[in-house]
């Protein structure tokens, strides 16, 4: 066994060029990897639907005027309704948008109402392309029957 007495021992032309190329091709390996990272990410994000565009609601999603006022109660045609502690609202580009931004102010929404407590747990506030959609509300009449007088006020 041959053993070094330098601790500066060169090593041979071929081994040391060798290195250097892998250690490049480490570097430049990992610079392109982070580089990319973000431009990745950014190119896989979700676009946010054009402002005509139409997006999917819910069945269960009913129709309503929502006006948040500054005490932070809500109502939905004119009734007041509780707000979930996780309430979303989303505006017509479909991005979230926070309760205080929208105080003392009236939307057309379709929104979900939780079944378990009754509280108002999601909200979209509509373009004008989405509110010439019908959808039922709960102001709407919905029954099988029909009474005499119905006739008579169409």
């Amino acid at each position: 066994m041959q053993r070094c007495t330098s601790s500066h021992a060169p090593l041979p032309r071929h081994r040391t060029t060798h290195t250097l190329h892998l250690l490049a091709l480490l570097l430049a390996t990992t610079v392109g990897a982070l580089a990319s990272g973000p431009v990745l990410a950014q190119a896989q994000a979700p676009a946010l639907p054009a402002p005509g565009a139409m997006r999917n609601f819910p069945e269960a999603a009913l129709r309503g005027t929502l006006h948040i006022d500054a005490s932070g109660q809500a109502h939905i045609n004119d009734k007041a309704i509780q707000m979930a502690p996780g309430l979303r609202i989303f505006n017509p580009q479909n991005a979230l948008v926070m309760r205080h931004s929208v105080l003392g102010q009236t939307f057309t929404v379709n929104y979900l109402i939780e079944k378990s407590t009754g509280w108002l747990i999601t909200a979209w506030i509509l373009s004008k392309a989405e509110v010439a959609q019908p959808r039922p509300g709960s102001t709407d009449v919905q029954r099988n029957y029909q009474f005499e007088s119905d006739a008579t006020a169409r």
